[in-house]
């Protein structure tokens, strides 16, 4: 957690003072369920920014509600994907390729089944990504 705090502040991101830490299984589901509604990478954000720098609880539906809510997304949808499970299947599968590949931490990030896992200076991810072929723009 010192090592996130600093490279945090080296990196002039947001970072709060987390007491506990709280299940993210409903907000992992929920992540999968904006992801098909086109508003995946903004609720990630709204739930990194509320557990990592606001210390909100984001295993409590309401809290997930409040962040559905202000990313724009409908709630009563997102109320019955939680209802119903709908994305348990396929944040299992992710949990299995994570178990897999040997994943153990975030940020991980996977390209062609190799993974560079934790948080990494820019020059370890940009090698990794001109090792597998991916040009600079």
């Amino acid at each position: 957690m010192a090592r996130l705090k600093r490279v945090a502040k080296e990196l002039d991101l947001p970072w709060g003072e987390r007491k506990k830490t709280y299940n993210s299984r409903l907000a992992q589901e929920l992540g999968k369920w904006a992801e098909t509604k086109g508003k995946g990478d903004e609720f990630h954000g709204a739930v990194f920014r509320a557990y990592f720098v606001d210390g909100k609880n984001i295993a409590k539906t309401d809290v997930l509600m409040g962040l559905v809510k202000a990313v724009g997304l409908p709630e009563n949808e997102a109320r019955e994907a939680l209802k119903m499970r709908t994305f348990k299947e396929a944040v299992d599968s992710d949990w299995e390729l994570a178990y897999q590949m040997d994943i153990s931490s975030v940020p991980t990030f996977v390209l062609d089944h190799e993974a560079v896992v934790g948080a990494q200076p820019y020059e370890i991810l940009e090698q990794f990504l001109l090792k597998k072929g991916v040009k600079r723009k």
